[in-house]
C-alpha cells in the first residue's frame, strides 16, 4: 500500500518521511529543483508481534508495510483551476492514500511560502488544490460522455448516463466544497469511479508538523470528514530519534518527556485509513503480520498467504491474540477451548492468529 506525502514547500514533508521511514534523505532536494519522488518501505509497528515472538521464538518475525513517497511540495500561489502540474499528479494519483504535512513550527530561517503560520489556511489550500484536480477530470469526461451519448444506444446508451449522473452528482459536491470520500456511494459506484483516481476520494492523514516547544501542547484542528484523521508530530525531533539506537532514543524521548515515537502513532494511523488489518501466523519458522481489508472472508485471507491456499480451502482455525496470550500458548489455548474452526466466509478480525487447512 502507497501513501503519497503532500504539502507545501518548507511545511518539513521530507523531515516527516525522515523521520517515518528512517532515512537520511536531503531535505533541501526539492528547492534545488529535484523532482523525483523519494520512496520507502516502513513496517508498521505492532506490539503483538513481539509477545508472539517471545512465545514462539521463531526464525524470524515478518510484520506488515506501508510504503511512502515524499514528492515535490505543492505551489497554492498559481490560482489556476486546472488541478496539479502532471508530473507530480502522476506520482500522487497512483497512491492509495495521503498523508499531508501542515506546518506548525516557527522557523525564521524557513520561509513560509505564505509569509505567515496559518494552519487551518494551509489546509484549505490544499484541500482546493485536490478538489481542482477532481473537477478538471470530471469536467473533461462530462464533455467526452455529451459528445459520445447522443451516438449510442441500448446498454452502453444508459451505461454513459448513468455515469453522467454519478459525474454530476461528485461535481455537486466538490463545488460545494464536500471531498468525494464524504459522500455515500454504493459498490457498483465505488467500482466505477477507481479508474478516475480521484484525489479527494483517498484517505487522508494530516501531520501537524509541531515545534520542540509545542510537544506538550500541540495545537487543534478541526477536521471533520470521513476517512481523515489528525495528528501531531515533530518532524525535527522525529527525524533525530529515527537515526538513534534504541537506547540513545529512549534516553532522549525520557529527556524531552515523551513515551512513544509519534512516528508509531502516524505509521499505525496511516495503516487503519486505508481500511486495513493485520491477520497473524505464528510457528518455528516465522510470525508473521498478514496484510487485508476489513470484512474479508477467511477464503480470501488464506490467498493473502498464497493462491493454492486460497483455491484449496477446507477450514481455519483460529484463535483471537487476547486469548492465545491469556492461554499462554497454543497447546494451552486449545485446551482451554478458545481456538476455533471457521468456514470460507468467517470475516477475518483484527489480531486473529490463523492456521488454513487446505488440499489442492
Amino acid at each position: 500500500m502507497r501513501i503519497a506525502i503532500i504539502g507545501l514547500s518548507n511545511s518539513g514533508k521530507t523531515t516527516v518521511f525522515n523521520a517515518l521511514t528512517r532515512g537520511t534523505v536531503e531535505t533541501a532536494a526539492y528547492s534545488s529543483g529535484q523532482l523525483e519522488p523519494n520512496l520507502a518501505t516502513v513496517k508498521v509497528p505492532d506490539e503483538r508481534l513481539d509477545r508472539l515472538t517471545q512465545m514462539f521464538n521463531p526464525r524470524k518475525t515478518t510484520p506488515a508495510e506501508v510504503q511512502y513517497v515524499d514528492v515535490a511540495g505543492i505551489d497554492s500561489s498559481r490560482q489556476q483551476k486546472t488541478g496539479l502540474p502532471p508530473a507530480l499528479l502522476n506520482y500522487i494519483s497512483g497512491a492509495d492514500a495521503l498523508l499531508h504535512v501542515v506546518r506548525s513550527f516557527e522557523d525564521a530561517t524557513v520561509p513560509h511560502p505564505d509569509e505567515s503560520l496559518d494552519v487551518a489556511r494551509d489546509v484549505a489550500n490544499i484541500d482546493l488544490e485536490l478538489t481542482f484536480s477532481d473537477l478538471a477530470i470530471i469536467e473533461r469526461r462530462l464533455e467526452r460522455l455529451s459528445a459520445e451519448i447522443g451516438k449510442m444506444a441500448g446498454r452502453d446508451r444508459e451505461a454513459r448516463v448513468a455515469e453522467r449522473e454519478l459525474l454530476l452528482r461528485l461535481q455537486e459536491a466538490l463545488e460545494s466544497d464536500v471531498p468525494i470520500r464524504d459522500l455515500t456511494l454504493s459498490d457498483e459506484e465505488e467500482r466505477s469511479l477507481r479508474g478516475y483516481q480521484f484525489l479527494t476520494a483517498k484517505p487522508l492523514l494530516i501531520v501537524l508538523n509541531i515545534g520542540e516547544g509545542q510537544l506538550a501542547a500541540p495545537p487543534a484542528l478541526n477536521y471533520a470528514h470521513r476517512q481523515s484523521a489528525v495528528v501531531p508530530l515533530c518532524g525535527k525531533i522525529e527525524a533525530e530519534l529515527a537515526q538513534l539506537e534504541d537506547a540513545d532514543a529512549q534516553a532522549f524521548m525520557d529527556d524531552l518527556g515523551i513515551t512513544t515515537p509519534a512516528r508509531n502513532r502516524v505509521i499505525q494511523l496511516s495503516y487503519e485509513l486505508l481500511g486495513l488489518i493485520s491477520f497473524l501466523t505464528t510457528g518455528p519458522d516465522e510470525v508473521r503480520a498478514w496484510t487485508i481489508r476489513q470484512n474479508t472472508p477467511a477464503v480470501e485471507a488464506a490467498g493473502a498467504i498464497h493462491s493454492d491456499i486460497q483455491r484449496g480451502f477446507i477450514r481455519a482455525e483460529v484463535v483471537a491474540y487476547a486469548d492465545l496470550v491469556a492461554a499462554g500458548g497454543m497447546t494451552e489455548a486449545k485446551k482451554a477451548g478458545v481456538v476455533r474452526f471457521e468456514g470460507k466466509q468467517y470475516i477475518v478480525k483484527d489480531g486473529d492468529i490463523c492456521h488454513f487447512l487446505f488440499n489442492v
